[in-house]
C-alpha cells in the first residue's frame, strides 16, 4: 500500500464523523465543499484525500452519504473487531477502560493490567485487574491487536518490550516517552503536554 500522511487519515476520521451526522439527519448526499467547511479544510483537499482510495461520488452531484461513509470505515479498518488490552490500571487506564464509545468504533477493550499487587484482583467496572506478568500467556490464549499503555515514563519502555514479545504488533502510548520498537509495530503517542501546548500558541498567537 502507497505511504498516507497521518494528516490524511486523521481527516478521513473527521470525514466519517460528518457523515454519520448527516445520516442522522437523513441526508441522502453530500458535497465537497460541505464536508470541507466542517472539517475546516478546502473541497481540493477534501477531494485529494479520497482521491488516494479510488473514485466516490459524481461531479455536480456529491457524495451517496451512506456509501462514503461505508467505505471510509472500511478504509479505517473498523468495520470488523480489534481485540485491546489496556496496561495500567489508574486514572487514565480505568478512564479508558470505562470509555464506551472504542466498542461503538469496533474496538473491544478484553483486559486491564497492571503490576501493583495491591490493584491485581481487584475490580473496576466490570474488569478484573490481571497481572502484566500473565500478559504473555493470556495473549497465546487469545492474540491482542492492540495495546493501550497508559503507564509512567520511567516504565514504558519495559512494559512495550513486554507487548512486543507477547506478539502485539500495535501500541497507543499515553505516556511522555518516545518508545523503541520494531519496524513491523506501529506506535501512535498521545502527548498531553504537546497538545494543550498546541493550544497555548494558538491563543498566544490570536489576533483580537
Amino acid at each position: 500500500m502507497k505511504h498516507i500522511a497521518e494528516s490524511t487519515v486523521r481527516r478521513l476520521s473527521l470525514y466519517l464523523l460528518f457523515l454519520e451526522e448527516f445520516e442522522e439527519r437523513g441526508l441522502d448526499t453530500i458535497s465537497s465543499t460541505e464536508l470541507a467547511a466542517r472539517g475546516g479544510t478546502t473541497p481540493t483537499q477534501v477531494r485529494k484525500d479520497l482521491s488516494f482510495f479510488g473514485s466516490f461520488g459524481k461531479r455536480g452531484l456529491g457524495y451517496p452519504v451512506a456509501e462514503l461513509a461505508s467505505r471510509i470505515r472500511e478504509i479505517l479498518g473498523i468495520e470488523r473487531e480489534w481485540r485491546v488490552v489496556i496496561i495500567g490500571a489508574g486514572k487514565i487506564g480505568l478512564a479508558l477502560a470505562q470509555y464506551r464509545g472504542f466498542s461503538q468504533r469496533g474496538f473491544q477493550v478484553r483486559a486491564v493490567y497492571d503490576s501493583d499487587p495491591a490493584k491485581i484482583g481487584t475490580r473496576s467496572d466490570g474488569f478484573e485487574i490481571r497481572a502484566l506478568d500473565s500478559l504473555t500467556s493470556d495473549a497465546r490464549e487469545e492474540p491482542v491487536d492492540i495495546a493501550v499503555l497508559a503507564v509512567p515514563a520511567s516504565a514504558v519502555q519495559r512494559v512495550a518490550d513486554l507487548v512486543v514479545d507477547a506478539g502485539v504488533r500495535a501500541i497507543l502510548n499515553f505516556a511522555p516517552h518516545q518508545l523503541k520498537v520494531p519496524p513491523h509495530v506501529a506506535v501512535k503517542t498521545v502527548n498531553m503536554a504537546m497538545e494543550l501546548e498546541g493550544l497555548s500558541f494558538v491563543l498566544t498567537n490570536h489576533d483580537d
